[in-house]
């Protein structure tokens, strides 16, 4: 017997599910890795907009995908301890403050340099997060 084959929606309904189930049976840690991710996500969509040829589609692609971008990183922002946290609490909440700028400045003008200190930011910081992660797992 073969496999049913899904249909588009079939598979983004199964998609949504499945994320769905990932975040609601994930700890604090890995929920922050998946803001990470999904920032980074966007970002990258945003850039791939820079390829498009049609001015509304690029200017379209750029910015819904930078707004959602700047929403995570605001989500990632408010995660933040900053009682507990103490000094780093509070760089890096200026340093999320700093990559929301940069991205609303990137939006407004479309400027591919400034998407791109963020992502490599944003990357340094998930890749610490992810290795973090990773060593406290292994206690």
């Amino acid at each position: 017997m073969a496999p049913q084959e899904l249909s588009e929606s079939q598979a983004k309904k199964l998609a949504g599910s499945y994320r769905a189930t990932a975040v609601s049976t994930a700890t604090p840690g890995v929920l922050i890795l998946m803001l990470f991710d999904g920032a980074l996500r966007f970002i990258a969509r945003a850039e791939h907009g820079f390829t498009l040829e049609s001015l509304a589609r690029r200017n379209e692609e750029v910015h819904n995908n930078l707004t959602k971008a700047q929403s995570i990183v605001r989500e990632l922002q408010v995660s933040l301890d900053l009682e507990k946290g103490g000094e780093f609490s509070g760089q890096l909440f200026a340093l999320y403050d700093f990559m929301v700028d940069q991205l609303l400045e990137a939006n407004v003008k479309k400027e591919l340099e400034r998407i791109q200190a963020v992502k490599n930011f944003l990357q340094d910081l998930r890749d610490a997060w992810a290795e973090m992660l990773q060593k406290f797992q292994n206690q």
